[in-house]
């Protein structure tokens, strides 16, 4: 009899399974698979809803596989990304300057003119990522930087390193603010950032990676075949144009069309993202969402704070070597030096990262805390005697905090700000804040104050002053928001991802709540 029972029992639960299984086929066919409206991943969040909700361990299986795909090829692409930005700064110690007769001023602009190509192009690269697929868009302009990264040894005057430098600063525009973007799509407001500090770290590992092949160059001898500041070109052009290849193949678009996860895994990790509130991205720019961005506060906010953190760095990518080597040390020595400077910057950026990620509502504080340490870096190079080498030289390495504020200024964006058109449009704006920072910052270095720079000083604690008082105001501005909004009606989390899913800015969707 009890056998019986439970064969009955048995049969009864096969049916009901049967039959919700049935059920859940009728739906996905009348869903289909087309995304609604442009906004990308609607089909998959319309199927996850009916799902059952994610388990820890779905969730941690889904996380664990996107950190092992996605993670690294970010955090190579921005390496790689950073070096060849950077490679002039190396090739000016090996003689690039005299090779191309650049006199004065002339190699300050060089160096500047990588970010008004990087301004003028990355928000149409903005567009195209929505557009197309992300990860086509930033192979194919891999490929062509590394083209224009090679052909910097053929140029022989001023006028060809300005051309070169300028379109190389088009075809990098893709990757920093994309990569930002792309965060977003792929991780929750809880996880981006650590994961954004991960891959952004790589501008240190970039900076030691280049120290180091400097370091190693500088022990050849000058009389080889190809001249030393040529061969750091030729070595960082080839490694770009191949990995981009690697990005065209291997990067997927998001999570609702990634190939290595199945139709299952697809739904939930879009499932994941869309209770962020801020949905995936969209193919349709809206006008209304980049009249709002222009119009509010956090954008502009965002804006300045990125221009105070750009102007030190357009001073610390193209002339860290020389203001180090200025403090009395050798070529080699100079090289191992900056890469002790860089390892403070990855180290900082994965405690910054870490306690934003393991406390809530602490990525303000950690803002504030690497802004401070700025200002106090850019205090012992601006105020202590030359002869003071030693503490001016900490006061370098603690600069390298910038970086903090720098990316979990990104953060804000891709957490903060709903629908994917204000999110880019906001986007745009803080990096053209960005590049004009990066622009003017070498405009501070006068080549009649080496080995002092003091004015390089000074320029970079104004900078960071400024910088640090904006993410106070933004802090202040989204806690008195939620409060506000905290007042009329607690959130609804399921209507917020909804309303994010179907493309709504945060100010269109009153569940929506801003993490600080």
């Amino acid at each position: 009899m009890v056998n019986e029972l439970s064969r009955k029992d048995s049969d009864l639960s096969n049916l009901e399974q049967e039959k919700g299984i049935a059920y859940h086929q009728e739906v996905m066919a009348a869903i289909g698979e087309e995304d609604t409206g442009g906004n990308v991943g609607t089909a998959a969040y319309e199927r996850s809803k009916f799902m059952a909700d994610i388990t820890p361990e779905q969730n941690k299986r889904i996380l664990r596989k996107i950190d092992f795909l996605v993670l690294p090829l970010f955090l190579i692409t921005q390496t790689i990304q950073y070096l060849d930005k950077t490679a002039l700064n190396y090739a000016k110690v090996f003689g690039m300057e005299k090779a191309m007769n650049l006199q004065g001023q002339q190699f300050a602009m060089a160096a500047s003119m990588f970010y008004i190509g990087y301004m003028v192009a990355q928000a149409p690269f903005a567009y195209l990522i929505g557009r197309f697929p992300a990860g086509k868009v930033l192979g194919i302009s891999c490929v062509f930087w590394g083209m224009s990264v090679l052909t910097m040894v053929a140029n022989k005057n001023y006028t060809h390193v300005l051309v070169n430098r300028f379109f190389l600063g088009v075809l990098e525009s893709a990757v920093t603010p994309g990569l930002s973007l792309m965060t977003g799509f792929w991780y929750t407001r809880v996880e981006s950032p650590l994961r954004q500090t991960i891959w952004y770290s790589s501008v240190g590992l970039g900076g030691m990676i280049g120290a180091l092949m400097a370091a190693g160059i500088s022990q050849m001898s000058d009389d080889g075949p190809v001249p030393r500041w040529q061969l750091i070109f030729y070595i960082l052009g080839a490694i770009t144009v191949v990995w981009g290849g690697v990005l065209y193949l291997f990067l997927a678009d998001g999570p609702s069309n990634a190939r290595w996860l199945n139709d299952e895994d697809r739904a939930l990790a879009v499932g994941r993202v869309a209770a962020n509130g801020t949905g995936i991205k969209s193919s349709k720019f809206e006008w209304h969402q980049a009249k709002a961005a222009l119009l509010d506060p956090k954008a502009w906010l965002l804006t300045i704070a990125m221009f105070g953190s750009s102007v030190p760095n357009g001073i610390l990518t193209n002339f860290s070597g020389p203001i180090i080597k200025g403090m009395g040390f050798s070529t080699l020595n100079a090289a191992l030096l900056d890469c002790a400077g860089r390892s403070l910057q990855i180290i900082s950026l994965l405690i910054a990262g870490y306690f934003s990620t393991k406390f809530e509502s602490c990525r303000i504080i950690m803002v504030t805390i690497g802004n401070l340490v700025c200002v106090l870096g850019s205090c012992l190079m601006a105020f202590l005697p030359f002869s003071q080498t030693w503490p001016r030289l900490v006061g370098f390495w603690l600069i390298n905090c910038q970086s903090i504020g720098f990316t979990l200024g990104l953060v804000m964006i891709s957490s903060n700000i709903g629908g994917y058109t204000k999110r880019s449009m906001t986007s745009t704006m803080v990096f053209i804040g960005y590049c004009v920072g990066n622009i003017l910052g070498p405009q501070f270095v006068f080549e009649n104050e080496a080995p002092v720079y003091r004015s390089a000083a000074y320029a970079m604690l104004a900078s960071y002053g400024g910088k640090t008082v904006c993410h106070a105001l933004l802090g202040v501005y989204m806690l008195m928001s939620n409060r506000k909004r905290d007042s009329i009606a607690p959130a609804d989390p399921k209507r917020a991802a909804d309303l994010g899913m179907q493309g709504k800015t945060e100010d269109e969707n009153s569940d929506f709540r801003y993490v600080l």
